[in-house]
């Protein structure tokens, strides 16, 4: 059975254990640390998961956690595709609800996934990721998700010539909620990619409707500080790279660093001033079927060369530790299912010329295809 095989059979055995991703979500309390996530915020999680289908359940989900703020709150993310049932879902609600923008970005989206030879596709495949403020959400109304795209299908490496691919994912993420490219925005894009070193790639492209204005690309595979921030200032970043460098050196005294990630906002008027940092201590491979299992001590090290920065709080570097966990057999409704959860990526924020912030992701991924 193969991978998308496996996915149809979960969305539908699931199917039987509940209507919406807060029933799934429900069986999951006892297994998240109040610590990382605290009764009254996890009550807020279940009211933007009891708006999502439980069938998105077959596909990764999880929480984006701020270790530097001592409140137990979290974000939650969760994925779908194309061509079925959730997708099915949201075509539904465009249809009977017409003021859910979300719902009707997505049916945009993958209208043009779907459509025959699909450029997009081709880059992309029938993949989008969502991320819900829930937690992080204090200035207003952030019910708009994040939208995330990621070409794993046609991988998109610096030096190679894609800017017509990356043109392509561009347009149609911001399409998608309405908005116009201006050509300020377009050539800005394209010179951040441009200036990408030859053994990076662009790793995801994002939006969030809900916050100010920008277009969020994560480049993945700077082999040193020294090539990031050569990038950064052939990127015109605004910040103080001197910082950017002072917060690896620091880290990677005590943990080896094998690549270095980096998060920028493309604004009309250029490159934003927030950095985000990925240090990558254990390479993945996204092609690889174990690139979603960790082995149970991966993470120790850079956990440890975390706790001696000021601003992470340790109880929730405890409890974070205890998230990764072996794959557990569950028993439900409709028979058994695969549980497996680990650290996706831990991301850390510059801005202001310092580290402000240190974000954890973590996800859980469910599987009913199960031999017997």
């Amino acid at each position: 059975m193969d991978i998308d095989q496996a996915v149809t059979l979960t969305q539908d055995r699931l199917a039987g254990e509940g209507g919406t991703m807060s029933d799934l979500l429900g069986h999951f309390r006892n297994r998240i640390s109040p610590v990382l996530i605290g009764e009254a915020e996890w009550e807020r999680v279940l009211e933007c998961a009891g708006k999502l289908p439980i069938a998105m359940g077959a596909l990764p989900f999880g929480f984006e956690l701020p270790l530097h703020e001592r409140r137990p709150e979290a974000d939650f993310g969760a994925s779908l595709a194309s061509g079925t049932g959730p997708a099915a879902f949201f075509e539904e609600r465009a249809r009977t609800d017409t003021t859910d923008e979300t719902a009707k970005a997505i049916v945009r989206l993958f209208k043009e996934m779907e459509a025959e030879r699909s450029p997009l596709r081709e880059i992309v495949g029938r993949k989008l990721m969502l991320e819900y403020d829930i937690g992080s959400a204090r200035d207003g109304d952030r019910s708009f998700p994040g939208m995330f795209l990621r070409p794993g299908e046609r991988p998109i490496v610096g030096a190679g010539g894609q800017e017509n691919d990356v043109a392509t994912v561009v347009d149609a993420l911001v399409s998608c909620v309405g908005w116009t490219m201006t050509d300020a925005e377009r050539e800005n894009v394209e010179r951040v990619y441009l200036a990408q070193p030859g053994d990076t790639r662009m790793d995801s492209f994002g939006i969030f409707p809900s916050r100010s204005r920008a277009i969020r690309l994560a480049i993945m595979g700077f082999k040193s500080r020294r090539d990031l921030c050569s990038y950064l200032e052939e990127t015109a970043w605004p910040g103080r790279i001197p910082a950017v460098d002072s917060v690896i050196a620091r880290l990677g005294k005590r943990v080896n660093i094998v690549r270095i990630g980096a998060n920028i906002d493309v604004r009309e008027e250029g490159v934003g001033p927030t950095l985000g940092l990925t240090l990558i201590v254990k390479q993945r491979y996204t092609k690889d079927s174990r690139y979603w299992l960790d082995g149970l001590t991966d993470w120790d090290p850079f956990l440890e060369a975390l706790s001696h920065e000021e601003l992470v709080v340790p109880d929730k570097l405890t409890a974070l530790a205890d998230w990764v966990s072996k794959p557990t057999t569950l028993f439900a409704k409709s028979g058994r299912y695969v549980l497996l959860r680990g650290i996706h990526h831990i991301k850390l924020v510059i801005s202001g010329n310092r580290l402000r912030q240190a974000k954890a992701y973590v996800f859980m991924v469910l599987s009913g295809a199960v031999a017997p």
